[in-house]
Order: C-alpha cells, then structure tokens, then sequence
C-alpha cells in the first residue's frame, strides 16, 4: 500500500459512495487506475466492508453508556458474549486484561431502556460485578484507523 492508497482509502471513509471519478479527481488518477486499486484493496481485505453510519440520535437514542463487566470465572465468557451479541443496544464488546474483563459501548433511547439493559446484563450467568458511565458528550468519534 502506497500513498496513493490512502489517500483513495481517506476518500472512501469520508464517502463509501464516493464514485471513482471522485475519487480519481481528489488523487489526480485516472479513473480506470482508481477502480483497479479499490479492487486491489478490497481483494486484499484492507477493505473490508461498506456500511451506514447511523445518526444515533435520529433514531431515536439519545444516550450512550460505557459499561465495565467483571466476570466470575473465564468458563462463563462464552455465554456472556452470546448474550451480549444478541442485545441490540451494545454496539462494541471489547474483552480486556486488568481490572474488568470487558468493556461495552451502549447506545439506546433513555435512562429507563438503560437500565432494564443493565438488568438483562447483570442477570447473564457469571456475571460479577459491573461499572457503567454515562456519556455527557463525545469530543471525537472515528470509524477505522488509517496506517
């Protein structure tokens, strides 16, 4: 991957629909060489999906949590993140090594739907202790890590 990669890589995180003839004009490529390298790329598996960013808030959920699990013993992992994958409002679970053994962004409605969410997830066998935050605002929000 070169610098002509990323910056075709830059116009596609700012815009997935973004056309080649966008694109080629943003990176002064020719178009037929911009196509070749977004297949590249996506054949390569640096692409690895287009999808929709939704405005949380225009759908309807207007609070985010951040939500600290401690696990009893690691052999109730597996049932946990079962539980958690199919919970329509955690939208990332990261597994962790410190303190709690996961981590879950939430996003739902309100304070009501955030706590019978809380219910449902210290109900999940294993389940030991848990620390949930409420965000006030987010200063910065990305969707993928460029090299």
């Amino acid at each position: 991957m070169d610098g002509l990669d990323k910056q075709i890589l830059e116009c596609l995180i700012e815009n997935g629909r973004m056309t080649a003839s966008e694109i080629s004009k943003r990176v002064s490529l020719s178009i037929p060489a911009v196509s070749e390298r977004i297949r590249k790329l996506e054949q390569s598996g640096v692409v690895d999906k287009y999808s929709v960013i939704l405005n949380p808030a225009k759908m309807g959920n207007h609070l985010t949590a951040i939500m600290l699990v401690s696990m009893e013993r690691p052999r109730y992992n597996e049932g946990f993140v079962t539980h958690v994958a199919l919970e329509p409002e955690v939208m990332e679970c990261h597994y962790l090594a410190g303190d709690f053994d996961y981590v879950l962004k939430i996003v739902t409605a309100d304070t009501e739907t955030l706590e019978k969410l809380l219910n449902r997830i210290k109900s999940v066998p294993g389940v030991q202790k848990t620390r949930t935050n409420v965000v006030l605002s987010t200063v910065k929000k990305g969707v993928t890590v460029l090299p």
